[in-house]
Formats: C-alpha cells, structure tokens, sequence
C-alpha cells in the first residue's frame, strides 16, 4: 500500500515535470559537460606531475598546455553550472507555480463537505508550506542528482581506464555506501509525513486562534491556548528532530565509508606504482586519488538528496490528495437556469452531514413567487442546513430542491445562484476598495447604481467619510465596523436585484435605527421576490406569509404568526419566552 501510495505520488510528480522536458535536457546537457570538465581537471594534474617527476625532468613546454587546458576547464565549469541553475530554477519555481495554481483552483470544485471536515489552516498549510518543501527538495535534487550520477559514472570509466584492478576495488566497496543510505533514506519517509502533518495540525490551530483571538481574549483563554501550543509546539520539535537526527546520520556513515574507499585507494596504488616499475606512475596515481574523493562525494550529496527527497515526496503525497480529492458533481451535462420568477419547491427532501445522524427528515415544501418565508427554531434544528440546500452548497441526500419546477442538481451553480442573493450574519469582504466590494455581484454596474444601492442600504454617508470615499481601500480588521460591513454586504444585495433572497440574520450587527431604515429599504427590495428569512428575532419576521418552525430537523408548524400564535404550540411559547410575555 505505502508502495503504490509513493508510486502514485511520482507518477503526480512526473506529470507536473512533462512541460518542463527541454529545461530538463537542457539540465543534463550541462550536468554532462559539467562532470567532464570537473573530471578533466584530476587527469591533466596527474600528467603536470608526472612532467616534474625526476632529476632535471621538467618539460616546461608540455606543462604549460596543461595549466592552460587546467585554466580552461576551471573558468568554463562555473559557467555550466550557472546555467544549469537557471534551468533548475525554472524547473522547481516553474512546477512550484503549477501545483499551488491547481491546488487553489480546485479548493474552487471541491465540494463543501471536504472543506468543513477539515481546519482551514491545514488546507492552507497544504498549499503553502508543503508546496515550498516539494519545490526546495525538487531544486535540491535537480541541481545534484544529475551531476552526482553523471559524476559517478565518469570517475568509474576513467579509473577502469587508468588501473582497472583498483577501480575494482572501488567499485566492489561503493555498495556500502549505496546500502547505507537506502537503509536509512527508507525509514525517514515516514517520519518526514509525521512532521508534515503535525506542522499542518500547528497552522491550523494558529489560525484558528488568530481569527478568533477577541473570543479568546474575552472568556481569558490564552493561559489555556499557550498550554495547547505548547503541546503541539513540543510534539513538531520531536518529530521534527527524530526526522532530522536519523536523516542525517545518512552523512557520517557515508563519509566513513569514502574513507575507506580512499585509504584502499592509496593502499593499493602505492604497491602498483611500485610493482609496475613505471607502467603506473605517480602522476596516475595522483589522479586515482583525486578521483576517490570525485567519486566518493556525489554519494554524500546524493544521500542528501535522497533524505531531502523522502521530505518532498512526502509533502507532495498531501498537495496531490488535495489536487487528486473527488469533485463536486460537474455541471457539464446541466441546462441554465433562465426566466425565475421566484417558485420554489421541497419535495419529501432528507439531508444530513454526518450519515449516522440524521438531520432533515421528509421535508416538503411549496413556496410561490413573491412570498415571504421565515424559518425559525432552536440552534441547531437546521435552519441554516435547509439555505445551504437551496443555494446546492450540498446536495439532498433524499428527495429534490426544485426552482421553477425543476430540480436544482440538473441546473448548472452558476446560472442558480446568480437568482439568490445572499447576506448572512458574518460578513465577507475581500481586500480591495469598497466599489470592487460593492460591484463583485454585478462587475458592470454604473456608478449611479452603486451610489443608489449604497444610498438604499444606508451605507452612503459612512462611505462618503471614508478617506477616499468609494476607492477606499478595505484591509485589516479594524478598517469598519461590524455594523458597516453588514451594511455593505446589504448594498452589495441590492445592486443584484435578484429575484429570490436568503437573509440570515441580516440586520444582526446594525444599531436599531439604521436598522428601521434598512428593513424598509429591505421592504422595498423584497417587493415581487420570493425571500426566505432566517430570523433568531422574531419581531422581523410578523409580516412573513408564511412562518416555518423547525425543531430537530423537522418543520413542526407553518402558517403565519397570526395563525401560530393563536395555535399556542411551539411558535407561540417561542415567541412569548422572547418578549418575556405570559404563558
């Protein structure tokens, strides 16, 4: 399993290298010319010393084309490896673009139901700080893994050349070393994935704390925060350092197995410059030397790079679940929602987030265009599930949704939504001005209209004070109000005119007053569309034609407040447990 999991992620990795194939040719061109220039440099310095072996046996002429073919190779290497860096840089930076681009772009199709099973700083963890890993290791192992094997290679061809018996020796010694850092390369992995995850388990619980720090502060939990920081704090120190003390141990055990290789080397060479009586000389010997230690170091580098590997190939396996994780259903073979006049239809629908507890149970529902209807009941009793249903966040698990008699999974989201206007009690604004704020429903809208919608929602004059007016840019918590960004969230609304609303708890943030003002203004805007309104108050909502009570995910009464109260069942003992009125 865990095999065909690091095959899987490969097999990700190599897709997201085919566009980059001739900056990868281009990389191993130069890593080639790199190695050969690099390997050069030994062999010409064993030729210069075999020049000055001997009394009065200094061929000057011959030496000096050796330093300058030495001079030629040493200013050339640099180049080579620069432009291999570039590649390199294109490759990783390149593949680093590609994937957070996919990764963002699907957090666009993913279905709801696997954004809110999971903390928002771990997806954000996942898309940030993992995709960096991958690109460092990606960079790391471009810019030595070609040069290493290409290295080891050509040290293993010329020192057959050279004296093939103490290339034999070598090359019988290197599987120590290869032994060595596969044994220890193999078990980092999981350890790499722990650190991973428990990094992402400490984002999420940062932001978490971040976003929420005013309730924090206000029940004075940071005594509590810091101790649960503290746990997770702890818990990614000692994961990180088992990760890091067993991969690093991949260094020293290879060093002492170079060693050995070099002291066999030098061993082995002195008795065959001796034995040979000239055939080997020194200079050749010189040369074996010197590729020992050319030979031995890719191995050191390579280990490094295989430890670093096993770190990416792990943070990779968490970027491509995100990529790879299963879609909300396409819209492809859906038809566009056209002409709505505002009627809407529950029929015998069943819902619930977690399959073993049930939710919504057999709702059925008619509702005609232009009518009002409020939902209200205890927390928790699915209101809010009921609106996620009719703007398709999620799918009905039983039964159909149905808008203009027809079902809502065989219409497309896009043309559905763009007939629901939406404001909720938390408010949404992006980083931007207020205008691209106000015009995000409506990119077109003329500058009048704005100015109308704002001045319908009540929000002019406060957007008027703003240092730039409707080019004020919005940053930072502390740039509005509560109440102000409702407010603008409501105007946003009213420049759609679309012809069905879902308020919840629209007006929760808004001083008395104002809020007077904007129920009229919302009076006005209701006028021939079908609304459905969420209300915990339920003096906004006497007018409503039509009321439905829900309690544990069943509607328990329905008709208007007139009807209900005279009823005297839940509505009404909701009602007068509000206003404190007599049973």
């Amino acid at each position: 399993m865990k095999q065909a999991k690091k095959q899987s992620t490969m097999r990700g990795v190599l897709k997201y290298l085919k566009p980059y194939t001739g900056y990868l040719l281009c990389t191993i061109l130069l890593a080639l010319v790199t190695v050969a220039l690099t390997l050069a440099v030994p062999y010409l310095v064993g030729l210069a010393i075999d020049c000055i072996i001997g009394k009065s046996n200094v061929d000057y002429d011959r030496l000096y084309k050796i330093f300058l073919a030495i001079g030629v190779c040493v200013a050339a290497t640099p180049i080579c490896q620069w432009l291999m860096s570039v590649c390199n840089n294109k490759i990783a930076y390149g593949m680093l673009c590609d994937v957070r681009r996919d990764a963002f772009d699907k957090l666009h199709v993913l279905p709801l139901s696997y954004l809110d099973s999971r903390a928002y700083g771990e997806t954000a963890s996942v898309v940030i700080s993992d995709a960096e890993q991958f690109s460092d290791g990606l960079l790391l192992g471009f810019t030595q893994l070609f040069t290493g094997f290409a290295t080891i290679l050509g040290v293993l061809v010329i020192m057959f050349l050279l004296s093939w018996k103490i290339a034999l020796v070598v090359f019988c010694i290197t599987p120590l070393s290869l032994f060595c850092s596969k044994f220890i390369a193999s078990r980092t992995y999981k350890m790499f994935r722990v650190q991973s995850e428990t990094r992402a388990d400490q984002t999420a619980f940062i932001d978490e704390m971040i976003g929420n720090l005013k309730v924090v502060k206000a029940y004075t939990h940071e005594d509590e925060n810091e101790e649960i920081f503290g746990e997770k704090n702890e818990k990614l120190r000692k994961c990180s350092l088992r990760a890091i003390f067993f991969s690093s141990t991949t260094n020293p055990v290879t060093r002492f197995v170079n060693s050995v290789v070099y002291a066999a080397v030098a061993l082995v060479g002195a008795f065959t410059v001796i034995s040979t009586g000239g055939a080997f000389t020194v200079g050749n010997l010189s040369s074996l030397l010197s590729y020992s230690n050319q030979y031995t170091k890719p191995f050191n580098e390579i280990s490094e790079v295989v430890t670093e590997f096993q770190n990416a190939l792990a943070c990779a396996a968490r970027l491509f679940a995100l990529i790879g994780a299963k879609e909300q259903p396409s819209d492809e073979n859906c038809e566009e929602l056209e002409k709505v006049s505002g009627e809407v239809a529950l029929d015998h629908v069943s819902f619930s987030y977690d399959k073993s507890k049930k939710l919504l149970e057999d709702i059925s529902l008619n509702v005609k265009a232009g009518q009002r209807i409020a939902i209200v009941g205890p927390t928790g009793c699915g209101k809010t599930t009921l609106i996620n249903l009719l703007m398709r966040f999620y799918d009905a698990d039983g039964g159909a949704v149905k808008v203009e008699g027809k079902d809502i999974r065989e219409v497309t989201r896009k043309s559905l939504r763009k007939h629901l206007g939406m404001v909720l009690q938390d408010t949404w604004l992006k980083e931007g001005t207020v205008r691209e704020n106000l015009c995000m429903g409506k990119p077109d809208a003329t500058d009048e209209e704005m100015i109308a919608a704002a001045k319908a929602a009540h929000a002019h004059s406060f957007i008027r004070r703003l240092p730039n007016g409707y080019d004020t840019v919005l940053s930072g918590a502390g740039a509005l109000s509560e109440g102000q960004k409702q407010l603008l969230c409501i105007a946003r609304l009213m420049l759609c005119h679309p012809p069905m609303l879902i308020l919840d708890e629209a007006t929760s943030n808004i001083d008395t007053r104002t809020e007077k003002k904007v129920q009229d203004a919302f009076s006005a805007l209701m006028a021939g569309r079908t609304c459905f309104i969420v209300a915990h108050r339920l003096s906004t909502i006497e007018n409503a034609d039509r009321i439905l009570v829900m309690n544990a995910g069943n509607v328990i009464e329905q008709g208007t407040h007139t009807e209900l109260m005279q009823k005297g069942g839940f509505y009404s003992n909701l009602y007068k447990a509000q206003f404190a009125l007599p049973e």
